[in-house]
């Protein structure tokens, strides 16, 4: 009964998400019809994000086969679920119970404290307890107080996250009706700042000027699939024909092959956008419900394609300048004396183009391109930071990918290793959080302030 809470309702997404939009709805008193419909749309509009999302791995799946192959590299590929998955082996119900009661933890926080975020994004969850528990169990804790701590820790984490972010996030949105839950935020965040600091005069990302004859790259599909259709030409030619009609094409002719991955990769963002049009749609209509009877005030905090809609053009600029630092990261780490973290198209993709909509928002294009590489070195170098953590609990082939998973590891992994007692690191954990939350709370007060008088 527990897995089926925990794994097969709450650790999905699109039934979590739609479970949200139900109470909702029905806190509301909507008529059956509306709450029918609203629900199973809500759903529904997860499922196309998810579609899109496993197009969007499929194509990213076969470009980095022909990169490895190309340019002999030799390295770990960060990649949560994989991770992930091998930890549940030994830690899955500890994942399971701080999972759940993080859950709790946030609702109480949104309820009580000046932060009114629910987050949303139930796979992130789940990795963020996975993570927690893993640390936690092995530095000593067991049973509640493990529970307990890793319940607290993960339910701060997820009203701290979104609230950090909102600022930003409401620049980019124009709006206050949704938040970003996603635990890649630190490198959103520090994208924005940097494009504070580097973009001014700088125009949007979304104001590129194209010459009447190019005026067809106008439509994201197109310019995305170009865009894509280029880059596996490219990696195709110096992966050889050989090796991609032999190994990922079943013979196929390497370029058509390489033609049709590109569109493939764009096929996949037309689907994501369109899923989280459809989510927005519904969630946030549905959330007022909640927001109104429940948690006065509160906000969902989305996955953060969410934003994509919002600046389709930054949205590519991210990615491809986010790979870009990946790639030059791999130069640096070595001779820091850090393993080699192969960029990974899946993170780089969806964290680099977020960093590049808070980029943007903040620092016009030098902020997409800067800012999206300032998240690319993060998750690179964090994630190679954390490995030594990991490491020593026995997952020395694999790291999480997002900066988040990187930097709350780094932390409690380095906190378990230099404080012996439980109970100091109880009351130390807790003294941060306090502190964090204290902070957090007079910077969002400071900023409505700031908004209150602007308008």
């Amino acid at each position: 009964m527990i897995d089926l809470i925990m794994k097969d309702i709450l650790g999905t997404p699109a039934i979590l998400v739609g479970l949200f939009a139900l109470i909702g709805l029905l806190v509301q008193r909507k008529n059956s019809g509306d709450v029918v419909s609203g629900t199973l749309k809500t759903v529904m509009g997860f499922v196309i994000l998810g579609a899109g999302a496993n197009v969007l791995v499929q194509s990213l799946g076969q470009f980095s086969s022909m990169f490895n192959e190309a340019f002999a590299v030799d390295g770990v590929i960060p990649n949560n679920e994989a991770i992930v998955a091998l930890a549940q082996e030994s830690f899955g119900t500890e994942t399971a119970m701080i999972m759940l009661f993080g859950m709790i933890v946030n609702i109480l926080l949104a309820r009580f404290s000046p932060f009114k975020y629910i987050f949303l994004t139930g796979h992130h969850t789940m990795f963020m307890a996975c993570l927690i528990a893993v640390i936690l169990t092995t530095g000593g804790f067991s049973g509640a107080s493990m529970i307990l701590l890793g319940s607290i820790i993960l339910g701060t984490l997820m009203v701290l996250s979104p609230a950090m972010l909102q600022p930003f996030t409401r620049k980019v949105t124009g709006s206050d009706d949704f938040a970003i839950g996603h635990f890649g935020s630190i490198g959103y965040f520090i994208s924005a700042l940097v494009g504070k600091a580097v973009g001014k005069g700088s125009k949007s990302t979304e104001d590129i000027k194209v010459p009447k004859s190019l005026g067809f790259l106008r439509d994201t599909s197109v310019s995305v699939s170009l865009t894509m259709v280029i880059l596996f030409f490219v990696v195709a030619g110096v992966a050889g024909p050989a090796f991609v009609e032999g190994e990922l094409s079943d013979g196929q002719n390497f370029l058509v092959f390489a033609f049709m991955q590109g569109l493939t990769f764009a096929a996949g963002v037309y689907i994501i956008l369109a899923g989280v049009r459809m989510l927005l749609g519904e969630i946030v209509p549905a959330f007022k419900g909640i927001a109104d009877k429940i948690v006065p005030n509160a906000k969902p905090a989305l996955d953060c394609p969410a934003i994509f809609p919002f600046a389709g053009n930054a949205v590519i600029i991210g990615f491809l300048f986010s790979f870009v630092a990946g790639l030059i990261s791999m130069l640096f780490l070595p001779l820091l004396g850090l393993k080699v973290i192969v960029p990974g198209l899946v993170p780089h993709f969806f964290t680099g183009a977020a960093a590049g909509v808070f980029g943007n928002a903040t620092g016009g294009r030098r902020g997409a391109i800067i800012g999206s590489m300032a998240n690319g070195v993060m998750i690179s170098f964090l994630p190679a930071l954390l490995l030594p953590v990991l490491g020593s609990l026995g997952f020395q082939g694999t790291t999480f990918g997002d900066a988040d998973f990187g930097l709350v590891g780094i932390v409690l992994g380095n906190l378990i290793r230099i404080i012996e007692s439980n109970i100091i690191l109880f009351v130390a954990i807790i003294l941060i959080l306090a502190i964090l939350f204290s902070i957090g709370a007079k910077t969002k007060a400071n900023d409505n302030k700031k908004d209150t008088e602007a308008a």
